[in-house]
């Protein structure tokens, strides 16, 4: 089955009891059982609920695995995955990420005694260094965010697979349109769901894919007992979303390609960073990790003033000034002051998130007027 059917159908079938064509939203706490433990497969909706259930189904399919589980929030779907080592565990993790993530992993899971390894993960050889006998975890963001620098994930699952060493990649940026990290290797798919697969900025929730029975069960497990799970009306929103999630992956990606070059001819901008460009450092392996190259890019002001910076975030009509991304609208943010402030500016700066990037999340309007829209801005 390709990928625009299962994205309409994968996880979803008519309502027994009504025949709906969309899943109900079961919005219940609890289920009624004829006797103790006798029940119909639901007991109580922090442990399963219907609606849940058929979005988990139908990100598993995308992402061709077996198992999926929904989280509250996409930082829920990771602060899971890190539950799953103990002290003295160590992890080795890109060091251009979400700032959400490198806050999750410094201030909430170091304390415990997890030890985590920042490396530059373009060159595979770096991440071989850094694994040690008690590494447990290798966790991959690719594209990156806000630089979005490309990672190998195969090659990454050469050093992994075979070992006692979990390979978990997070999958935001490029969505199981453009790229299917499971058939590459990895062990554990993140999504932030809020992002590409709501895809109309109005859900919040994260997602996991796996293949593994015993590791399912055992993020199964996490996922009841700290009871970090959405409701059922958000997993209808996403359930919603998922139909169109191909037909707006192209356009994204298309809009992506005309800004991304567009921008590379400004003489006001500096670096641009999105994968398409043939001048992206990891250009071919984006070439062959994805069918596509996605909306998600960043760019710098000539100058790395931040007041450069702020008046041209002040100046765009089309192009709206938030936190997130992923929506159908255009959004755009400064990672340095928003996403990434969590993340020590000396810190920052090595990873390529200066004063003056921008980052943009290209929507699925007119690529022209959007275009016009950075140009008024830039001038």
């Amino acid at each position: 089955m390709k990928f625009p059917t299962k994205a309409v159908h994968a996880g979803v079938e008519p309502d027994p009891s009504t025949g709906a064509i969309m899943t109900p939203i079961f919005q219940t706490s609890t289920y009624v059982q004829a006797a103790p433990g006798v029940h119909k497969g639901y007991e109580y909706s922090r442990t399963h609920n219907p609606t849940r259930s058929a979005l988990q189904n139908a990100l598993a399919a995308l992402e061709n695995g077996k198992h999926g589980l929904c989280f509250a929030s996409g930082m829920a779907s990771i602060d899971a995955v890190v539950k799953l080592l103990k002290p003295g565990d160590e992890v080795v993790s890109t060091n251009d990420l979400y700032g959400g993530t490198y806050r999750l992993f410094t201030k909430i899971f170091e304390p415990f005694g997890i030890k985590f390894n920042f490396v530059d993960m373009g060159d595979p050889a770096n991440v071989a260094a850094a694994i040690t006998p008690k590494t447990k975890l290798v966790w991959v963001e690719t594209p990156t965010n806000p630089t979005l620098r490309i990672i190998d994930i195969a090659a990454i699952a050469k050093l992994t697979n075979g070992k006692d060493i979990l390979l978990a990649v997070d999958n935001t940026f490029a969505s199981p349109a453009l790229q299917n990290p499971m058939d590459l290797g990895a062990d554990i798919v993140m999504h932030s769901v809020t992002k590409f697969l709501g895809g109309h900025s109005d859900v919040v929730m994260g997602a996991l894919v796996v293949n593994d029975d015993e590791l399912a069960e055992r993020l199964a497990f996490i996922q009841n007992s700290c009871g970090g799970t959405p409701g059922p009306q958000d997993c209808f929103l996403v359930l919603r979303g998922l139909k169109t999630l191909h037909l707006r992956m192209e356009r994204h990606s298309s809009n992506g390609r005309a800004v991304a070059e567009w921008l590379a001819q400004h003489p006001k901008v500096g670096q641009v960073y999105w994968p398409g460009l043939k001048d992206h450092g990891n250009h071919e392996v984006a070439k062959r990790q994805m069918s596509d190259f996605g909306g998600m890019m960043s760019f710098t002001i000539n100058g790395d003033k931040l007041e450069d910076a702020t008046k041209f975030l002040s100046s765009c009509k089309l192009f709206t000034l938030a936190e997130s991304l992923g929506g159908v609208e255009s959004l755009m943010g400064h990672p340095a002051s928003m996403t990434h402030a969590s993340i020590p500016r000396e810190v920052r700066l090595k990873s390529g998130v200066t004063d003056s990037l921008i980052r943009l999340s290209v929507g699925i309007e007119d690529a022209g007027d959007l275009i016009d829209d950075l140009k008024q801005a830039l001038g």
